[in-house]
């Protein structure tokens, strides 16, 4: 039987037995949670309380609420202008915009590092997150140098989700564990299409139909919005091959 869904508010107290507490592991604080020491931990976002024992981890998951970006975190951003070495990127609404060096691209120099127009969208990884200063983004690996599927986003539509559909979509088995099963149906279904999720509750999907980009992203979206379970989403898919055909 599943144990039922435990909700927090900022300041609550967190009954010790939620909290996992494995023999050899640190305890890993996720978004929503915060230390006081000496052994208190405080919730600090509204939320469900997820704990993952196995690797000792909690945090608090704020579905719907306001991004707050950690460094490594994979997200999707809307450049908003340039200035002589940085590009200033929107991730969300309502917050400061990050700032993407120029030449953080896979072989970027002076003379051939890209040149975005304000809308242009890029996939990027978190590399600076501090509550004093404005976060910073990268388009490339800083250990190898090489992109590793991030940079510019050409084409496509971008779709707006939840956080929480956010993080089901960009678990590693998003079908065994997230119970994302749309997109998986919609490829078995013969459409073909791109994707690529923000942790920041962003979408982007391109094909070369139209129709099949609409499709699968008002999928994702009505996945999010119905809350649909794997059946729910099955049928969905249905619908959706029944009305393109």
């Amino acid at each position: 039987m599943a144990s039922e869904a435990v909700f927090v508010l900022p300041g609550d107290s967190i009954d010790p037995s939620l909290i996992p507490s494995h023999p050899k592991k640190p305890l890993r604080l996720g978004p929503g949670l915060r230390h006081v020491p000496p052994n208190d931990i405080v919730p600090t976002l509204a939320g469900q309380l997820v704990t993952d024992r196995q690797k000792n981890a909690i945090r608090v998951e704020n579905a719907r609420g306001k991004y707050t970006p950690r460094v490594g975190e994979l997200v999707i951003g809307s450049v908003q202008r340039s200035a002589a070495e940085m590009f200033y990127v929107t991730l969300s609404d309502y917050t400061a915009p990050a700032l993407l060096p120029q030449l953080s691209f896979e072989g970027a120099t002076k003379k051939t590092r890209p040149q975005l127009a304000p809308g242009a969208l890029v996939y990027a990884r978190v590399a600076l997150a501090n509550r004093h200063m404005d976060p910073e983004i990268e388009c490339v690996s800083s250990s190898t140098g090489k992109a590793d599927g991030l940079g510019p986003l050409t084409g496509g539509m971008l779709f707006n989700v939840s956080l929480g559909m956010a993080r089901r979509l960009m678990m590693p088995k998003s079908v065994q564990e997230g119970k994302v099963v749309v997109l998986e149906e919609l490829g078995t279904a013969g459409l073909q299409f791109e994707t690529a999720t923000g942790r920041n509750g962003k979408f982007w999907v391109d094909s070369e139909s139209v129709k099949t980009v609409i499709a699968v992203g008002r999928a994702v979206q009505e996945t999010d919005e119905r809350r649909l379970d794997v059946e729910g989403q099955k049928k969905l898919v249905r619908k959706i091959i029944k009305d393109l055909s």
